[in-house]
């Protein structure tokens, strides 16, 4: 009973010491894959900056829209359509992105400057214009009972703006998604969009079809200078992905020494049981 007891010790034994090998190994591997995938971002952020900046129109091709690239623009604010991205904080600051789209169309271009922007909508822009959603800056976050927002409606008439392309607004982990809802705080129906909209996350394909806006597959973020009608400055402190793929390395090289120390404990217990064995053995023929 007692040898039985031992070998299955023994055999539990080198069981955990192979899985924690692997475990291990497999997380230094997963964390060599992080650090790749960091390096390249990091490469298609230099690539898209490094890039000729780009002065765009409603006529913007998909290969032009490169992600981290210089642009600039001019069109007018559609202020109906502004959205609040909530709990976009800034250096531990509650508060939200404001974004508006902003009509890029040569129709747009030929209104006077006396037109209010705020007045344009998908029923007054021609069939053929065109859109790109702007994120225009960080707001804090009203405190206290009686606080409200300021106006957020940006400057009426043709404006020029620069800033960078990206694919999509940055997003935060958000509990609706997993139901497999992208449009959380949009309305269904675009007759009761009244701004702002305050969402979490924002999809472009699902903004677009509750708006009714032809917007170009790309945001922008401005990094031209900006402020609300009451003079609050719009910060433009966006953020950028984590780049330190050497942490990673790092990481991983912890994993690799964990699973190494795992495997030679295996070994060495393998060792000593052969040996306990051979021992056994012949001290049984020294009996005969």
């Amino acid at each position: 009973m007692a040898n039985a007891s031992f070998s299955f010790r023994i055999l539990a034994a080198f069981i955990l010491l192979a899985v924690v090998a692997v475990v291990c190994a497999s997380l230094g591997r997963w964390q060599l894959g992080r650090a790749a995938e960091r390096e390249a971002i990091h490469a298609r952020i230099m690539a898209g900056r490094q890039a000729t900046p780009l002065t765009l129109g409603p006529d913007a091709s998909a290969p032009d829209l490169q992600d981290w690239r210089a642009a600039q623009v001019t069109g007018q604010w559609l202020n109906r359509y502004t959205v609040l991205l909530a709990n976009r904080n800034l250096e531990g600051r509650p508060g939200y992105w404001v974004a508006t789209p902003l009509a890029l169309s040569a129709s747009a271009h030929s209104r006077t400057r006396n037109t209010p922007s705020a007045d344009l909508s998908p029923a007054t822009v021609a069939a053929s214009d065109r859109a790109i959603l702007v994120l225009r800056g960080w707001i804090p976050r009203p405190l206290g009972a009686n606080a409200t927002l300021p106006p957020l409606s940006a400057p009426t008439g043709l404006q020029t703006i620069q800033g960078e392309l990206r694919e999509h607004v940055p997003r935060l982990f958000d509990l609706g998604t997993l139901g497999g809802t992208t449009n959380a705080g949009l309305p269904a129906d675009p007759a009761a969009v009244q701004a702002p909209l305050e969402v979490q996350n924002i999809d472009l394909e699902n903004f677009a079809a509750v708006t009714g806006i032809k917007l170009l597959p790309a945001v922008l973020q401005q990094t031209s200078a900006a402020a609300l009608e009451d003079g609050t400055p719009l910060i433009q402190n966006w953020p950028t992905p984590s780049l330190d793929a050497d942490k990673n390395r790092g990481y991983a090289v912890q994993w690799f020494a964990f699973a190494a120390i795992a495997a030679g404990a295996w070994l060495v217990l393998a060792w000593r049981t052969l040996r306990r064995r051979s021992s056994r053995g012949t001290i049984a023929l020294q009996k005969e």
